[in-house]
């Protein structure tokens, strides 16, 4: 257990750092010259295109794409140097919340819940149960623990991916375009969700192409076009340019 000592910063101060690197899937190359610094408690939109290389630049953060060429770091872990034996402990320090919500559609949310625990390793039934409950609590859904996926709003269920995402207490959730199944309402009340977690301390890295939703929540914006990413203030943003 001695991997969960390692300090979620690097000597720069960075949850997340990339420099001068290379994001590629096999021989295809996504991104180059990637350099990119977050600080803890930041909240960072990533925009571009469909396969501009938002989701890409995830998966290299939480290790399901290799990455080989410069420098990369997240939550404590450099990136290049990853074992497989590295990759639970590396993502047990990070929520990953993902648009097609991901739950298992034969047991209800507590057991969803529950599931993820005893999969990373909890014991303690009593434990787990408090912090089942107390995952529930934070997305307002406490009283539907006993519900079924199907039982749910789209909106819920993305609330129920949030609180899975919470579960062991992580520095950093990683959101992979969590509102494209929703509507504007839904979509709205989700992101007043993420940035409330965000100001209790953690980073946020949302992927997104509903711009709409970063003019009503500003924030942080790195942008991924034509194989680069750079960075934009949100108010020069053309996003009537940036329309699928």
């Amino acid at each position: 257990m001695g991997k969960e000592a390692l300090p979620i910063v690097n000597k720069n101060g960075n949850i997340i750092e990339i420099k001068d690197g290379l994001i590629r899937q096999r021989e295809h190359i996504i991104l180059r010259d990637v350099n990119l610094e977050i600080k803890p408690g930041e909240f960072v939109y990533l925009i571009g295109r469909v396969g501009s290389g938002k989701s890409s630049l995830l998966k290299t953060f939480y290790g399901d794409l290799p990455f080989n060429d410069g420098y990369g770091f997240a939550v404590g872990y450099e990136l290049s140097n990853l074992k497989s034996r590295d990759l639970p402990f590396l993502r047990r320090r990070m929520g990953i919340v993902f648009q097609d919500f991901q739950l298992l559609t034969d047991r209800n949310v507590y057991d969803n819940l529950l599931f993820i625990l005893k999969a990373t390793g909890w014991k303690n039934q009593k434990e787990m149960d408090h912090q089942i409950r107390d995952v529930l609590s934070k997305v307002d859904l406490v009283h539907k623990g006993y519900k079924m996926p199907h039982q749910l709003s789209g909106g819920e269920q993305q609330r129920v991916g949030i609180a899975r995402a919470l579960l062991n207490q992580p520095e950093l959730i990683l959101a992979d375009e969590p509102t494209g199944n929703l509507d504007p309402d839904t979509s709205d009340e989700l992101l007043e969700l993420l940035h409330a977690i965000s100001k209790d301390g953690k980073t946020v890295v949302m992927a997104t192409h509903n711009y709409g939703l970063i003019k009503r929540f500003p924030g942080r914006t790195i942008r991924c076009q034509n194989t680069r990413l750079s960075e934009s203030v949100t108010e020069e943003i053309d996003f009537d340019q940036l329309v699928e």
